[in-house]
């Protein structure tokens, strides 16, 4: 099983293979073909820099195919009074009597400096499918963990701001 996708994931992973392969790729090679053209390739720093970033580029696009080919598909559908892919979170930290707002996503677009909680960190799966008003204790290790209450949920459909996360 490979990584958990929405469709919008899909069409973001899909239009990045397309951009790599009709225009980064041609120009790769255009660089590689000019810092060839310098001549003598044993002391030809742009042309090894060139073909690096073009390896690159192919690598990243095989990355991103494999990951279609094996990826889940999971719907960004949820119930209105329930916290679920795509839904920005307001969460009342008991231990730190702060409230914090986040929102869930799909690991390959999670990062927690942006606010951005994946469906599989601590955190993540603890509030998935709870409901406003709930406490919720999450667990980060086998001797550790924290309460959260739910405050608010609000569905955030628009994700054209959101990349997927290079590796």
């Amino acid at each position: 099983m490979g990584e958990k996708l929405t469709k919008s994931d899909v069409k973001k992973i899909r239009e990045e293979i397309e951009h790599r392969k009709l225009v980064v790729r041609k120009e790769a090679i255009e660089a590689v073909k000019e810092a060839r053209a310098q001549g003598d390739l044993s002391e030809n720093f742009e042309y090894y820099a060139a073909k690096r970033e073009k390896n690159q580029n192919e690598s990243r696009i095989r990355y991103l195919e494999r990951m279609l080919k094996n990826a889940q598909i999971v719907s960004d559908e949820s119930r209105e009074d329930e916290v679920g892919i795509n839904n920005t979170v307001e969460l009342y930290m008991e231990d730190d009597d702060e409230v914090e707002t986040y929102r869930l996503v799909t690991s390959i677009r999670g990062s927690s400096l942006k606010g951005l909680i994946s469906t599989e960190s601590p955190l993540g799966k603890a509030i998935f499918r709870h409901k406003v008003g709930e406490r919720i204790y999450v667990k980060v290790n086998e001797n550790a963990g924290y309460y959260v209450v739910i405050r608010s949920i609000k569905n955030t459909k628009d994700d054209s701001d959101d990349k997927i996360r290079s590796f």
